[in-house]
């Protein structure tokens, strides 16, 4: 059984941007560790040969033709772009 105390509630707080009240950090500690509890249940579950699921309804997604459908024309699209360089949009750099 997993058990978070107060000031670990209230990191969990600050690093989530989450504003919670003093008299709250005792709830929010319990909350948390019945989390933690739970996902300690789902470790013990025996999950070998499940496939994963995207579903609980087996369903197949609508597909489409992967096809060029509009396009021809960068010249009139990069016309409204704020800064366009050999055909591309141009971007500040935002890596260093």
């Amino acid at each position: 059984m997993s058990s978070i105390d107060i000031p670990t509630a209230a990191k969990v707080a600050r690093l989530a941007r989450i504003r919670v009240e003093q008299a709250d950090l005792p709830k929010l500690a319990e909350q948390l560790s019945g989390i933690l509890d739970f996902m300690e249940q789902l470790n013990e579950v025996d999950v070998d040969g499940i496939e994963p699921m995207t579903s609980v309804t087996p369903m197949r997604l609508k597909r489409r033709q992967d096809g060029v459908t509009d396009g021809g024309y960068p010249e009139a699209v990069l016309k409204n772009a704020p800064d366009a360089r050999e055909g591309f949009f141009a971007v500040p750099k935002v890596v260093e």
